[in-house]
């Protein structure tokens, strides 16, 4: 039996120009991070009698014989791209639901890989894992959306991703201090606007605009090297929540479906109530609103959103990792 644990993104600046119909033409560049929130994937070979080839369990529980008829996309294409033809069970379970825009298709993607590679007894690189698991998403499933959630789970902690035009992917981890790392936990809060949304509809609409946003594209990716010397230099840390807000009002602008008047109203509130800036979380439209919000301001910020879930995370620093591992002498 294998586990893997790969843990869920925020993206702080740069989103959309992850996208396909930007990066071609030009470099996207994002700067994101994990966080200690996560999904496992728990991957068995069966052995003795065996009713059924595959035994998948997530929302529902699938029992196939043949990787075609498998209802899971994610689940499907990757047996299909390992060449599992002996019978395994699969089973998931997260820290957080699906839908929610911090990136757990991709999570469970990058986790799949890593967990098959093990049972395999095959050991790659992240790079791989997270390129592996965009190639199932992205270009076997034909899903709109961007390539930083793969890479962020897969890599961990914080990073700028370059996308470019020849589909290389260049990671550069962002070195800040321990004194940094606890106040950005520290300064962080997130909550849950109830809000759930399909990220392909939205990124659909995005990428169809992607030229006509080129300008405000640029801007967002320009906000990336602010943001990393903001972290790195030891400098005053509001400067995040300033290019946040910044992020937000640029993103906003790409399409009118990314907000919505109830996100607005919240995110109002928080500002009003001491936030210095913040996002939502993911492609748009419903999900995690995060803040940058000083300790002292913080329970005004949490009383002026007190009808939504309160959230607070850590910054992961692993990435993708096996925590379990046992072939049991089966291979």
């Amino acid at each position: 039996m294998i586990i893997s644990r790969t843990p869920f993104r925020i993206s702080f600046v740069g989103g959309g120009t992850d996208i396909r119909s930007f990066y071609s033409e030009e470099p996207g560049q994002v700067l994101s991070t994990s966080i200690d929130k996560y999904i496992y994937v728990v991957v068995k070979r069966q052995i003795g009698i065996v009713e059924h080839k595959y035994r998948i369990n997530w929302s529902k529980v699938e029992f196939c014989n043949r990787i075609e008829d498998i209802e899971h996309p994610i689940v499907r294409e990757a047996l299909k791209l390992m060449e599992i033809d002996f019978p395994i069970e699969i089973t998931t379970f997260a820290d957080i639901p699906a839908g929610t825009g911090l990136g757990s298709s991709s999570a469970f993607s990058v986790g799949l890989m890593n967990a098959l590679y093990a049972l395999k007894g095959q050991m790659v690189t992240k790079h791989i894992l997270a390129s592996d698991a965009a190639k199932i998403e992205i270009n076997k499933l034909k899903r709109s959306m961007g390539k930083q959630d793969h890479y962020a789970s897969s890599y961990g902690d914080l990073n700028v991703i370059t996308f470019n035009p020849d589909e290389k992917v260049d990671i550069e981890p962002v070195f800040y201090s321990s004194k940094t790392h606890r106040k950005l936990e520290k300064n962080l809060i997130l909550f849950y606007t109830k809000l759930k949304r399909d990220a392909s509809e939205v990124l659909k609409l995005q990428e169809k605009e992607a030229h006509n946003n080129r300008k405000v594209l640029r801007e967002i990716k320009n906000l990336v090297i602010p943001l990393r010397e903001a972290l790195s230099e030891g400098g005053s840390l509001n400067q995040v929540g300033e290019i946040l807000h910044e992020n937000w009002l640029l993103k906003k602008s790409l399409s009118n479906i990314i907000s919505s008047r109830e996100i607005d109203k919240y995110y109002d509130k928080a500002r009003k109530a001491g936030a210095i800036g913040g996002k939502l979380l993911g492609a748009g439209g419903g999900g995690f609103l995060m803040f940058y919000v000083e300790p002292e301001n913080q329970k005004n910020v949490i009383d002026a959103l007190s009808d939504l879930y309160f959230f607070k995370v850590g910054l992961d620093t692993g990435g993708t990792r096996i925590t379990y591992y046992d072939q049991g002498g089966n291979l």
